[in-house]
């Protein structure tokens, strides 16, 4: 006869065992919400390419034609939208992340499950709206034949590094949009400001060219900075990649990312009651 053994402080310490047993809950939560959003919609998924399509049409005009902000022997739609899908991921990731808590409010309070599975099953949504849109790169790559080098094969760990960068600042506006319902109202204008201060329409080298070294290495605090830069020189064989600030991104990247996981796991005990 099977024995349960209730044990103080049991969940906390197999933790991350428990983790990797609630696997299928990962993909169970993403497909309902890949299912959920694109329901009930005339087209369906062609809105993970429609929306990036019309985006990348507006800003090509305003950074290209308007402001001139190009990069020699680079096309614009290309240097656009090889910036505009990182971000994307980003912003939509964080966006879904920071209220995905409160919208499993009934889940959360009924069973137990480590909670960290909720806002990274809703990455994963964005992951496959990503891959779906990059399809539209490719597409651009042929229209303009432009070649394709061996940076290209850097792609995947960018993108569990874009994965990485949304996590962080997703687990830590999360668990405070459980308790401060406030948060709702400031991811919409964090994600509208952090796309003016990006590097979505024109490239970080003109950063340099026209303000110094320094004040690149400052722009490179914004962690979104690092992760474009990489696509863009992954994709972009005359796109440079500016290390120094690269690893100023990478570094604010893994402190937000250790900072809003122990954050989450302080809070994550008294979410079932809060919420």
């Amino acid at each position: 006869m099977a024995k349960l053994i209730i044990e103080a402080g049991q969940a906390r310490k197999h933790y991350w065992r428990d983790l990797w047993r609630y696997r299928e809950l990962f993909y169970f939560l993403a497909w309902r919400d890949l299912l959920v959003r694109y329901r009930q919609t005339a087209i369906g998924l062609t809105w993970a390419i429609l929306r990036p399509l019309l985006t990348m049409i507006v800003l090509t005009v305003i950074f290209g034609r308007v402001a001139k902000l190009t990069v020699p022997g680079v096309p614009q739609p290309i240097l656009v939208l090889a910036g505009m899908l990182p971000w994307q991921f980003f912003s939509n990731s964080l966006s879904d992340s920071s209220n995905s808590l409160v919208a499993n409010a009934n889940l959360i309070s009924k069973i137990y499950f480590p909670r960290l599975v909720v806002p990274t099953s809703s990455l994963l949504v964005n992951l496959v709206d990503f891959f779906i849109s990059f399809v539209m790169l490719l597409v651009l790559f042929v229209w303009y034949h432009y070649p394709l080098t061996w940076h290209f094969l850097f792609l995947p760990p960018l993108v569990v590094l874009g994965f990485l960068a949304a996590l962080g600042p997703g687990l830590f506006i999360t668990a405070l949009n459980v308790k401060y319902r406030d948060f709702k109202y400031v991811i919409p204008f964090i994600v509208q400001f952090g796309l003016l201060v990006s590097p979505v329409g024109f490239s970080s080298s003109l950063v340099t060219e026209r303000w110094g070294v320094l004040c690149r290495l400052l722009y490179s605090l914004n962690p979104v900075v690092g992760v474009i830069d990489g696509f863009r020189w992954a994709i972009c064989p005359k796109e440079p990649f500016y290390w120094p600030g690269f690893v100023v991104s990478l570094a604010v990247i893994g402190l937000m990312l250790a900072y809003g996981l122990n954050y989450f796991r302080r809070m994550e005990r008294a979410f079932a009651d809060i919420i």
